[in-house]
């Protein structure tokens, strides 16, 4: 049966090792059956450029080419959290690096893909951090730092998230809807999929006086989150994380 699998939102690292082994099965399993697989961001909790000595990092790529090399191509969307995975990673996992917007041809119907971040433009801190951090100047004297110190800086950004998402209010964390509208008729589409918020939905809607839907991927904390679509529909379906033994 044909099938495109989208997912986002792992936030893969080393000490979640349940969400890693979920992943390498769903790579194993399924993810080479499909005529595509789009990975919508935050693949990984932080990346601190492509030179990183992972383990993690190398199951990864490996992981992907396989998928790749069986015919199922893999693209990839950075996110907020993986903005730095770059070109030298892309060629090892044999995965093709997508702009933060893209539109795809999806059994027929026009569909914007994105993380969803630039998405949620009522968090105004947030909004500031990530015009920050996508500067290629800064990205490039970052790279610069030596790995310890880089790890550094990833911590100590990740506790400052941490304790930032406390003092917000959900409705601030969440999509604008006059910003989903704006995009939709901008790139001329009535189905948008993207990841981010961790708010797994199908949202239905009108453009216009056309009806449209917004699909929102699930993370992968407490179970897989897959968005499989086929010529017939979409769904979205969760995956258990193996019990520990």
């Amino acid at each position: 049966m044909s099938q495109t699998l989208f997912i986002a939102d792992l936030h893969l690292s080393a000490g979640r090792p349940d969400i890693t082994a979920a992943f390498l099965r769903f790579m194993r399993e399924e993810a080479n059956r499909a005529e595509a697989l789009y990975v919508l961001g935050d693949l990984f909790e932080f990346s601190i450029g492509d030179d990183e000595p992972s383990a993690l990092n190398d199951d990864v790529a490996a992981a992907f080419r396989a998928c790749s090399e069986q015919g199922t191509p893999v693209y990839f969307i950075h996110g907020n959290r993986d903005f730095m995975v770059g070109r030298r990673f892309a060629r090892l996992a044999g995965m093709t690096l997508l702009p933060e917007h893209q539109v795809i041809d999806l059994y027929g119907e026009p569909t914007l893909i994105m993380h969803g971040d630039t998405l949620c433009i009522d968090d105004a801190g947030y909004q500031r951090y990530r015009r920050i951090t996508r500067w290629r100047w800064l990205q490039w004297l970052f790279l610069c730092l030596p790995l310890s110190r880089r790890m550094r800086i990833a911590d100590g950004i990740r506790g400052k998230s941490a304790e930032s998402k406390e003092n917000k209010v959900m409705q601030v964390m969440d999509v604008n809807q006059d910003e989903v509208e704006r995009l939709m008729r901008r790139y001329r589409v009535r189905s948008l999929i993207h990841g981010h918020t961790h708010r797994p939905a199908i949202h239905q809607l009108y453009i216009g006086d056309a009806p449209a839907q917004r699909i929102v991927l699930g993370d992968w904390y407490t179970q897989g989150s897959v968005l499989v679509v086929t010529p017939q529909g979409v769904e979205l379906q969760s995956r258990a994380f193996e019990q520990a033994r």
